[in-house]
């Protein structure tokens, strides 16, 4: 990560978020912002590789911004970083394209660790998030099995899938299956490729949708 977007307004979270990115990317160039207004000029300005969204913002939600470098820059990364858990705030953000969603209530070190797990292909998003989505798809109604789309995925990745749904991380899943973190994350991508899903959540959605919570596994 080269170049990275920090958008939040508070001054002392902002200070805590830029020491994190030194310790996580210390190469990288921070550019700040306390405004969606801000925050959007930059993104037509300059090119990033990651950015660290809030949502909650004075002049409006950092989900404009979210949506602006998914149009502008598809190859930045957009991780928010907020205090909301809830619907109304995680699935606009996600639907907006956000790679990630992590909570500031967690450790620093925790989310630090998310940030540094995205070299080897993982979304960052807080155990309790992932539990969220997939509680958010179970309770919708099943759709018919003519609906589903026809995925070819061997019984290891639909192993590795189910687990990435619930919000495993790689190396807990290496642990599980007997496998490498390396194997597992090479895993991941080939999943994410044939599903067409870039995040956690739209991988537990297609988990869901594929059966996988109800074979018992």
């Amino acid at each position: 990560m080269k170049n990275i977007l920090l958008l939040e307004d508070l001054p002392e979270i902002r200070a805590w978020l830029k020491v994190l990115i030194g310790q996580v990317f210390p190469d990288a160039q921070v550019s700040e912002s306390a405004r969606v207004h801000d925050a959007l000029g930059l993104v037509g300005a300059l090119r990033f590789d990651l950015a660290l969204v809030d949502l909650g913002l004075p002049d409006g939600s950092g989900v404009d911004v979210v949506a602006a470098l998914r149009e502008q820059q598809p190859e930045c990364q957009s991780v928010v970083v907020t205090i909301h858990d809830d619907d109304e705030h995680l699935f606009p953000a996600l639907q907006a394209g956000a790679f990630g969603y992590v909570l500031k209530e967690q450790a620093r070190e925790l989310i630090a660790e998310q940030l540094s797990r995205m070299s080897q292909g993982e979304p960052p998003l807080s155990p309790s998030i992932a539990r969220r989505v997939i509680a958010y798809f179970a309770a919708q109604a099943k759709p018919q099995k003519d609906m589903i789309p026809h995925v070819q995925l061997t019984d290891r990745e639909n192993e590795v899938l189910l687990r990435v749904a619930k919000g495993f991380t790689l190396p807990e899943i290496g642990v599980q299956l007997n496998l490498s973190r390396h194997t597992i994350a090479d895993y991941v991508k080939q999943i994410y490729r044939k599903l067409n899903v870039s995040s956690r959540a739209e991988a537990a959605l297609e988990a869901q949708r594929l059966g996988l919570f109800g074979r018992g596994r």
